[in-house]
């Protein structure tokens, strides 16, 4: 459990201060950055460097809204505490994990759901014609107390997301909790989440997803990436509830809202992505808890992280695809084509419009002697970076070792992740055919 307790005010005045600090040093190095572009004369390289400079703006912009949105939520919880014994636990809960070929993995799983301090819980393994021994393992662990059981169903492989509609089919909850069997979750994760739907008009809860095996470069630079990249984009976006997308380690659900928008869809390689679009085309509140915690093993090797982030982006953008009318609802359902809009940015545009600019920048320093112009860009991203690292590391109570990260995580983790998502797109749109792509466990959870 992270940062429930009298330390919360301390840390949230500490995270202000060090944030103004490092504000006011990106402005110096943005002013410096502008000064230099002025002294450009040429008109095809001025005209490149107008385009970046106001790219720039939007992409600082973004970064520091959410994060004043994150700090500020932060702040109006940090205000009141809260006291666990006084959730209420009436509403029955059902977990449902979906599962395929998880022998690895899938009894870690387990036995966190069984230590959750909620009650009133339904626990059911979803076995997704596994021919490993999954179901095996998992079926060792049933048993029925009355208010706390565990089942394991199974059913012939038709994906991830059949398998979940299987299980809210077999539930008996009106709370719906997905877990993806490759995770495990803090103890008190499930109590946290379910008091959020006392608000009648809140769908769906995220929680947070820490990275488990922090065990070499790529690993640690993923760590940095769920909790700043991820953790605390969501956190920012639940200031106004609407989280896009609810993460397949933790997300909890109204049943009730579930079959409103007709449950999950098997026709994108995103599914959390696309109930949670469907979620928000219906106007429901969307929220986030960062002290409910999954671990979730990450990919250790380079060619791993790719064919993740490959499937990830694909499947994100078929889900915009798929809803893309959602794109001009601006009188209908502002907050839906907000999200959509927001999305289309983070996808595609931000990832061509870096690619771009970092070439574009190397050839202006190096044609026209403005040199600085490459220290001055990386140094800006860095900071924010670093910014969002520090802010990160003292919320969730992380090593603060991963701040330093945040150097690698700019010089070169987000060129390879963005080059990944350019690649991904041109296949989405030329109908590349893909397949689910599912990774090797190692049981590092």
């Amino acid at each position: 459990m992270r940062t429930i307790g009298k330390e919360k005010m301390v840390r949230t005045f500490t995270i202000i201060t060090v944030s103004l600090l490092l504000i006011t040093l990106l402005g110096y190095v943005l002013y410096n950055f502008y000064m230099n572009f002025f002294n450009i004369e040429n008109i095809f390289v001025k005209t490149g460097s107008g385009l970046i400079l106001f790219f720039t703006t939007v992409i600082i912009f973004r970064y520091m809204l959410l994060l004043f949105f994150s700090i500020l939520k932060l702040i109006f919880k940090s205000s009141r505490n809260i006291d666990l014994k006084k959730i209420s636990t009436n509403k029955k809960i059902t977990i449902i994990v979906p599962a395929y070929n998880e022998e690895m993995v899938i009894e870690t799983s387990i036995k966190s759901l069984l230590k959750q301090t909620y009650p009133n819980l339904e626990i059911l393994i979803v076995d997704d014609g596994s021919n490993d021994k999954t179901y095996i393992k998992a079926k060792q662990y049933e048993f029925d107390n009355g208010n706390f059981s565990l089942k394991v169903l199974t059913k012939p492989n038709g994906g991830k997301a059949k398998a979940i509609n299987h299980g809210i089919l077999n539930s008996t909850g009106s709370l719906i909790m997905v877990v993806d069997a490759d995770s495990k979750l803090d103890k008190n994760a499930v109590l946290l989440m379910s008091r959020y739907f006392d608000d009648k008009e809140t769908a769906a809860v995220a929680g947070s997803v820490y990275v488990s095996n922090q065990n070499n470069l790529w690993t640690k630079l993923q760590t940095l990436e769920y909790i700043e990249g991820l953790n605390m984009v969501r956190n920012g976006q639940a200031f106004l509830k609407l989280v896009n997308i609810i993460p397949g380690p933790i997300g909890m659900f109204r049943k009730k809202s579930l079959y409103d928008v007709g449950l999950y869809d098997s026709d994108t390689f995103a599914e959390d992505c696309d109930v949670t679009l469907k979620l928000i085309a219906k106007g429901y509140k969307i929220d986030f808890e960062p002290e409910a915690v999954a671990y979730t093993e990450a990919p250790e090797n380079l060619l791993d992280l790719i064919k993740q982030r490959y499937r990830w982006t694909r499947g994100i953008l078929q889900a915009i695809k798929k809803h893309k009318s959602l794109l001009w609802h601006f009188k209908i359902n502002p907050a839906a084509s907000f999200t959509m809009w927001y999305m289309l940015f983070e996808s595609i545009f931000w990832p061509f419009m870096d690619i771009w600019t970092n070439m574009f920048i190397i050839y202006v320093a190096f044609s026209s002697g403005f040199s600085l112009l490459i220290f001055y860009w990386w140094s800006m991203f860095t900071i924010l970076d670093i910014t969002g690292a520090l802010y990160c590391v003292l919320v969730t109570g992380e090593r603060i070792s991963l701040i330093f990260y945040a150097i690698y995580y700019r010089l070169f983790f987000i060129q390879i992740i963005n080059i990944t998502k350019i690649l991904s797109t041109f296949e989405e749109w030329f109908g590349v055919e893909m397949s689910w792509g599912k990774l090797e466990r190692k049981g590092n959870l």
